[in-house]
C-alpha cells in the first residue's frame, strides 16, 4: 500500500478503497510516529477468514513488529471509520497516543458510539481522541460499498 506522500489519513483512506476493492467493508488505518507512517492496513476479515482482521489491529500489529515493542508510545492511528470495541481494546493496550477517525459509527463503533471504551473506568489508557476528520467522504465510501452490494 502506498504511503500517500506521508499524510497518514490519506494512506488510511486509499487502504480503504483497496478493501473495496477487494470485496471487504472499506475501513483503513494508518499509523504514524514522528511524521513518518509505519504501517498501513485495510479490513481483511474475509480474506484472511479472521474476525479480528479490522484494519486497526492489522495496523497495530505491523507497527508493533517494525518497531519491536509492543507499546506503541508516541504513536498516532488515523482510521476511516470509528473504532469497535475490540479495537478500542487494542488501542489502549498499544498505548496509542492520538486516535484520529474519519466517519462515526453509531451501531459498531465504541468511542463516541456505544460503550464509549475509553470513557470506562477499566481503560487503562485513553488516547487523545478526534472523530469527525473527512467524515462525509468515508460515510459515502462505506454507503457506495454497501448500496452496490444490496
Amino acid at each position: 500500500m502506498a504511503k500517500s506522500d506521508n499524510d497518514p489519513m490519506a494512506a488510511a483512506f486509499a487502504a480503504a478503497r483497496e478493501a473495496a476493492e477487494a470485496g471487504e467493508t472499506p475501513v483503513g488505518a494508518a499509523i504514524a510516529r514522528d511524521g513518518e507512517i509505519l504501517a498501513i492496513a485495510r479490513n481483511r476479515t474475509i480474506a484472511d477468514r479472521d474476525p479480528t482482521a479490522h484494519a486497526e489491529m492489522l495496523a497495530i500489529r505491523q507497527a508493533a513488529s517494525a518497531l519491536g515493542s509492543e507499546r506503541l508510545v508516541g504513536c498516532d492511528l488515523y482510521v476511516t471509520l470509528e473504532p469497535c470495541a475490540m479495537c478500542a481494546g487494542a488501542i489502549s493496550f498499544a498505548r496509542i497516543r492520538r486516535l484520529y477517525w474519519a466517519a462515526g459509527d453509531p451501531k459498531g463503533g465504541a468511542v463516541e458510539n456505544g460503550p464509549r471504551f475509553f470513557s470506562q473506568p477499566t481503560c487503562h489508557h485513553a488516547p487523545e481522541t478526534y472523530g469527525g476528520i473527512r467524515e462525509s467522504e468515508a460515510a459515502d465510501l462505506l454507503k457506495d460499498f454497501f448500496r452496490a452490494r444490496r
